[in-house]
This record gives structure tokens, C-alpha cells and sequence, in this order.
């Protein structure tokens, strides 16, 4: 009778390990199973078949991620503008920089060695001397104009700036005072006698005190720099009328113009800076004219820190070095004009003459130590 297949099967016995079969790989394939966590979760459970699904996707916005992510709201336009007019800044700091370093000419070593040593222009308190010569270019066409030197300084004035340091300190160019090793002279005769150098030392001699930095203003660039800020506005309690050698009838310049407020180009501004004497002032002396250069220094202050200065930055930060003579470098020179524009406007200040004195073929004017002390104390101490 044929195996009944229901029966009972008897186990068969495993095979006796023989000699060697150690070092042989067995016979099958050894699976071992994943970690838990890594096995796909079941909703109801260990025991479920249902497998949990992902929801449905976020349908995408059209234009895909390069589109915005969001309607333009106040905040993110606030953030835009910001980051614009960084970039606006930003560029015109480089623009200045490349300017200051390829553009801008150096005073003499001399100059360099006369001067006291000082911090950093934005955050330590630093005296400025700017000078500005009345030598014009050899292009020019005025009669009688000084085209080669040696020159005479029309503009004399301390600046102190720096560590919340704000004053200003014009010194009249008819100021009587012994300049080293010449004797008694006005005092912008020192320019002309030993350059910036010995200028440097003679308004240390007078004032006694100590000269940090000095900036020579270059007449010939310096209707560029106006120009690029688009002119300034200037006030004037009084009309004015000029005829700067000789006028514009023998080939000079005329500035014409009446009282109140003016808007003037860089040829204009020049003019201001340089006239000697106003012919609609009957007694108009060398105290106005140092105040008109403050009044002028002041109106370039306020149009860079205007709107529309700050649309121009990039041109004024690139007209700007060449327009100026100085020991300083870039970076330094940038430090000081930061300084001036945090620094708040200062009031005039002139040396009050106490006398007159012959000097130079003509008359000078004498200031009292006294005078002297009490100006320079405002100038340091405010």
C-alpha cells in the first residue's frame, strides 16, 4: 500500500559537521532584518496592514522659486531701500578711496615732519590747519596773477574735529607775527617764505598750540568739487561786489550779486572765497572775508548732508581728493570729513584784532595774548 501523504513526516536529522567546515561559507544566505524605526509605521498598530501616507502636496507658486514668496509688504520694501542705499554708500567710500590714492597730491616731507602726531579724525580730537594759496594755474588768463610762486595764503583757519570736537578758528591773512627765521611779517607771508611747512610752525609759534594735521585747498580743482555737489547756497547780509584782478572787463573775474540767499556754481564760490574786498561795503575788512570762507566751508557741510548731496555722493567722493593737498591718507582723510558732518555746525570764529602795525609795506593788524589764549581755550575746549 502506497505512503499515506497525510502521515507524518519524521524529522530529518541535520547533517554532522565534518573537519574543515568551519573555515567553509555556508551553503545559503543570511538576511537580517532593519532596525524598527526605520520599518514603516502602521496606523492601527503592529498587527495593521494600512500603511500611513504623506498628505497631499503644496501646490507651487507660479515661476517656481525665483518667484516671491510673498506680497510686497512695508517691511521688506524698508529692507530693500536699506540695502540700496548701503550699496550707495558703500560705492562712493571705494569711489573716494581710488580717488584719494591715485588723484590726490601729498604735502612736502617738511610739511610732514613739522606736524604733531594724532588719533584717528573720527573718534580722537585732532587740530587741522587748512591753507589755500592765492597762486592760480599756469592756464590762466588773469592780469597779474601768480602762476609760479612763491605764493602768499588767502585762506588761514583751524578746524578742530574729531571725539565730538566741533570749532572753527580763522586767523585774518593781515595778521602781524614773527615767522622762524624771517623776522616780522603778516602772517600769510609764511607760505610764501617756507610753504606749508613754515606755516605750520609759524601759527604754532603765535597761538602755541599744537598742529595735528594739515590741509592745503587747491583753487584750481576746487570749482569741480562745487560743481559736483551741484553748487551751495550762500547768505549774504549785504550786496556784494567784487573785481578780482582787475575784473572781467581786463580778463580778471567780477562777482555781482544782491542781498539774501544765492545758489552759487564752483566758478562763483571761488570768486567768494577770494575776494579781498567788498565794493558794497565801504570799510570791508580782512575779519569779513575770513567769515565769508567760514560762511562758504559751512554751505558745502550743509549740501553734502543734504538729499540731494547724498544722491551726488558718488561724484562729490571722487571730485573731492583732488580738490585738496594733505598729509593724510584715504582712509585718515575720510575719518576727517566724517568727523566735520557729525560734528554739528560751530559759530564763526575770527581773531579780533587789538591794533594796528606797519608790516610788509602796508598795514597789519596786532592781536593781544590775551585775545590769543581765549580763542585757542574755544577752539580745544569748545
Amino acid at each position: 500500500m502506497p505512503d499515506d501523504p497525510r502521515a507524518p513526516r519524521a524529522p530529518r536529522s541535520r547533517p554532522e559537521a565534518r573537519a574543515g567546515d568551519a573555515d567553509q561559507p555556508p551553503p545559503y544566505t543570511v538576511y537580517r532584518a532593519g532596525p524598527r524605526l526605520l520599518r514603516p509605521r502602521r496606523r492601527d498598530g503592529a498587527d495593521g496592514r494600512e500603511r500611513v501616507r504623506p498628505g497631499p502636496r503644496r501646490p507651487r507658486r507660479p515661476g517656481g522659486r525665483k518667484g516671491l514668496r510673498g506680497p510686497l509688504t512695508w517691511r521688506r520694501a524698508l529692507k530693500w531701500l536699506a540695502l540700496a542705499l548701503a550699496g550707495w554708500i558703500v560705492l562712493s567710500l571705494v569711489l573716494f578711496l581710488i580717488s584719494a590714492q591715485t588723484r590726490q597730491q601729498s604735502v612736502s616731507d617738511s610739511a610732514k615732519a613739522a606736524l604733531s602726531g594724532g588719533g584717528y579724525p573720527l573718534w580722537s580730537g585732532n587740530t587741522v590747519l587748512v591753507l589755500g594759496s592765492d597762486q592760480r594755474s599756469k592756464k590762466t588768463k588773469e592780469p597779474g596773477a601768480n602762476k609760479t610762486g612763491p605764493s602768499r595764503s588767502d585762506v588761514i583757519m583751524l578746524i578742530r574735529t574729531g571725539g565730538g570736537a566741533s570749532a572753527r578758528l580763522s586767523i585774518p591773512r593781515d595778521t602781524v607775527v614773527s615767522i622762524p627765521g624771517h623776522g616780522i611779517h603778516k602772517i600769510n607771508a609764511a607760505y610764501a617764505f617756507g610753504g606749508a611747512a613754515l606755516a605750520i610752525r609759524t601759527v604754532e609759534r603765535f597761538l602755541e598750540v599744537k598742529i595735528n594735521h594739515v590741509v592745503e585747498v587747491n583753487f584750481d580743482n576746487f570749482p569741480q568739487l562745487i560743481d559736483a555737489m551741484g553748487g551751495i547756497d550762500y547768505t549774504s547780509k549785504t550786496c556784494m561786489h567784487s573785481e578780482i584782478s582787475g575784473g572781467v572787463a581786463n580778463g580778471g573775474v567780477t562777482l555781482r550779486f544782491s542781498k539774501g540767499t544765492h545758489h552759487l556754481d564752483g566758478k562763483d564760490a571761488l570768486a567768494l572765497a577770494r575776494t579781498r574786498h567788498n565794493l558794497c561795503v565801504k570799510h570791508d575788512s580782512d575779519l569779513n572775508r575770513a567769515k565769508r570762507q567760514q560762511a562758504l566751508f559751512s554751505g558745502m557741510k550743509s549740501r553734502l548732508l543734504s538729499p540731494s548731496g547724498f544722491i551726488r555722493l558718488p561724484w562729490i567722493a571722487w571730485d573731492a581728493p583732488p580738490a585738496l593737498r594733505s598729509d593724510m591718507s584715504g582712509p585718515t582723510l575720510m575719518g576727517l570729513f566724517a568727523g566735520l558732518a557729525v560734528g554739528g555746525t560751530p559759530p564763526t570764529r575770527v581773531l579780533i584784532p587789538s591794533g594796528m602795525e606797519r608790516a610788509d609795506g602796508g598795514e597789519g593788524l596786532t592781536v593781544s595774548p590775551a585775545e590769543r589764549q581765549a580763542e585757542v581755550q574755544r577752539l580745544l575746549h569748545g
